[in-house]
């Protein structure tokens, strides 16, 4: 059969037109991929969305601890330890390892047993205890929690460091009277003025660490508390103007004693006929000595005298802290000043570790003007 090829106007009419539906048709598609892709991605969402809510569901009631347990994770430790309790409890160990020591020269020789060594050991003694305190405070506060714990630990603390200060007191009184009556200072009678000394210096103590236990505190009244819990405002008032009338009188004790070394070294300077170096020197060093023992006396604990006068409860406690530690650090120099300075307690301590000295040799006592 024969074919005849189309007019080409009537072809390229053709070819328009299904060029047209075609175009129709791609559209077409491509709105219906859309919408389908719409569809499914809207229909995942709010089904994982459905998924999740129901599975927390279910967690959350079948294991309700699971979920308390993670919000505790993120919430800080209810068991902490204060900084300053464990630098106070630092200070104590090393008081108590430091005096410790000189009881046990001060027991070990026979020799050390004049009135200036036997003060000395009870400063010692009396530092020893303070360490023991702070030590026995921090575990008391952190194992073993008890209003009666802690009350008295405070009265043992207060105690401790009255009867310390006391001492420093009574070595005062001593010095002035070794130089006052040099003559008459290694009779009988100052041995006997020493002991009455240590009796009234450890009474007193006793009886005001004795007062928060039988009752002078303020667990019962809040209230009343000052910034050392559980001791009133009123106690540590009582506390604050005893250690400002200790302070007065060894300001003055020692004020008399440079006095009568100055004297002495006029004195002999004018016998001589003239003032040598050495006089000077030793003179010199004699005032040096005073004014240390009395800047660390008063820059050790004059901060937290003066805070126990003007603080109040609702202070921070920082405060409290700042000024009760270097209070601490006077007990730790104690040894230092009246202790291991001393020639004799240098040689016992040889003889007690080292073994470098035989036992018997002769000591010579000294005065503590000399110390």
């Amino acid at each position: 059969m024969l074919q005849f090829a189309p007019a080409p106007g009537v072809s390229l009419m053709r070819e328009n037109v299904l060029l047209k539906k075609l175009c129709v048709k791609r559209r077409w598609k491509r709105q219906t991929y859309a919408d389908m892709n719409d569809t499914f991605l809207g229909n995942d969402t709010s089904a994982k969305a459905v998924g999740a809510g129901e599975a927390l569901g279910w967690m959350e009631a079948d294991f309700p601890e699971r979920n308390g347990s993670l919000e505790l994770s993120t919430a800080p430790l209810d068991f902490q330890i204060n900084p300053w309790d464990i630098m106070l409890c630092m200070s104590g160990t090393v008081i108590a390892c430091e005096n410790a020591i000189v009881v046990a020269i001060i027991c070990y020789t026979p020799s050390l047993r004049t009135p200036m060594f036997v003060l000395i050991g009870s400063l010692a003694t009396a530092d020893l205890l303070a360490g023991m305190g702070l030590i026995l405070n921090f575990v008391f506060e952190y194992v073993i929690s008890s209003e009666t714990i802690n009350l008295v630990t405070v009265g043992f603390l207060v105690a401790s460091f009255t009867a310390s200060i006391s001492s420093l007191l009574a070595i005062t009184v001593d010095r002035y009277f070794s130089l006052y009556n040099a003559l008459t200072y290694f009779s009988e009678k100052t041995l006997h003025y020493v002991h009455l000394m240590l009796v009234g210096t450890w009474g007193v103590s006793l009886c005001l660490g004795l007062l928060p236990v039988l009752g002078w505190n303020c667990l019962d009244d809040q209230s009343s508390c000052s910034i050392v819990r559980p001791l009133t405002r009123s106690n540590v008032t009582l506390l604050a103007v005893s250690f400002f009338v200790i302070f007065i009188l060894m300001l003055t004790l020692y004020f008399k004693i440079c006095k009568i070394v100055c004297r002495h070294a006029h004195q002999i300077a004018l016998q001589q006929h003239f003032f040598t170096t050495s006089h000077y020197v030793a003179t010199k060093k004699g005032v040096s000595t005073l004014a240390i023992i009395l800047g660390t006396f008063g820059a050790s604990w004059l901060p937290f005298a003066i805070y126990c006068l003007v603080g109040e409860r609702e202070y921070p406690t920082v405060y409290t802290y700042a000024t009760l530690l270097p209070a601490t650090y006077n007990s730790m120099i104690n040894p230092i000043i009246y202790a291991y300075r001393n020639a004799e307690i240098q040689r016992s301590l040889y003889v007690l570790f080292c073994g470098c000295f035989q036992t018997n040799v002769a000591y010579r006592s000294r005065s503590p003007s000399e110390v």
